[in-house]
């Protein structure tokens, strides 16, 4: 069972004409993923990569019975995006775009707040199901079938960690790249829960950064849910200024408790695998599942 995106899923793609649209649906289209269709304003009727074209995301499920979309939408558009995916019922929302404003993602989290959707990033990788769907960014050849799953709020780390799990002879059941802005759809300790749950994941990977109070929260709620399933954890930023953003808006230390040697503490206290380089993931990976 995967976690998010599967073999069955539909997938439109949001600014689907644009440069960045087409050539990452090309490359989802090459790996195998069920991309259905696009939506790209004022072009509804054409043909794209041999697929449809529509006005609007509503259009585009009527037609196709879409029930996920990416989006590669500029910042200044793409809240309006995502909004106007969950009000056609989409019921998964995967935000690869990278810059938008802060305020925007007040009003679209609040927005799909009480809608049946799940929103992944904005300013992240994608999710990847090997073997079944890759709906993202992320090179589909380092990613093989298996029982590992990874959330990561890192996507270099994401493809690193997963490289590395294959090299030691195992494989991924789903990745989630969660995405580093400040306001994401979905959090480090809701992917998680998701994978936790997931029965064929038999170990998860968690990457997380400096800065807030996600990577803290999923080790308590994993703490706190007596589950034994093992969990294997990392914190990029360890020699990161206070009080400087580091590559993602979100990873920025504001006090002593989200720095990257207070998170780890925490971490191993809840009974997570901590490691202090990113180039032993595959290994305590190997070693916990013997």
């Amino acid at each position: 069972m995967s976690v998010l995106v599967n073999k069955n899923s539909k997938i439109i793609v949001q600014g689907f004409t644009g440069s960045e649209g087409t050539f990452h649906a090309e490359q989802m289209i090459e790996y195998g993923t069920n991309v259905v269709g696009g939506v790209t304003p004022g072009k509804g009727g054409q043909k794209h990569l041999d697929l449809p074209v529509f006005n609007t995301v509503s259009e585009a499920v009527e037609k196709t019975g879409a029930d996920t979309s990416i989006i590669f939408v500029p910042p200044a558009f793409a809240a309006d995006a995502i909004m106007e995916a969950a009000d056609a019922g989409i019921k998964v929302i995967i935000t690869i775009t990278e810059g938008i404003p802060v305020k925007d993602m007040i009003i679209a989290s609040d927005y799909i707040k009480d809608r049946d959707c799940r929103l992944i990033g904005p300013n992240c990788p994608g999710v990847i199901t090997p073997g079944e769907a890759k709906v993202g960014i992320m090179p589909g050849f380092v990613f093989k079938k298996g029982t590992v799953g990874i959330v990561s709020k890192s996507g270099t780390l994401t493809y690193e960690a997963a490289d590395q799990v294959v090299k030691q002879g195992l494989g991924i059941t789903t990745a989630i790249g969660i995405g580093g802005d400040p306001i994401i759809g979905t959090s480090t300790k809701e992917a998680l829960e998701m994978l936790i749950m997931d029965p064929e994941s038999e170990a998860v990977v968690m990457i997380g950064e400096i800065g807030g109070q996600l990577e803290i929260d999923a080790a308590n709620w994993y703490k706190n849910s007596g589950i034994k399933k093992p969990v294997i954890g990392f914190i990029a930023g360890e020699t990161a200024p206070a009080g400087r953003t580091m590559g993602h808006a979100g990873a920025i230390v504001g006090g002593s408790d989200d720095t990257a040697q207070a998170k780890k503490k925490v971490m191993r206290e809840c009974g997570i695998h901590v490691v202090e380089s990113p180039a032993e993931i595959g290994k305590k990976v190997k070693e916990v599942l013997g």
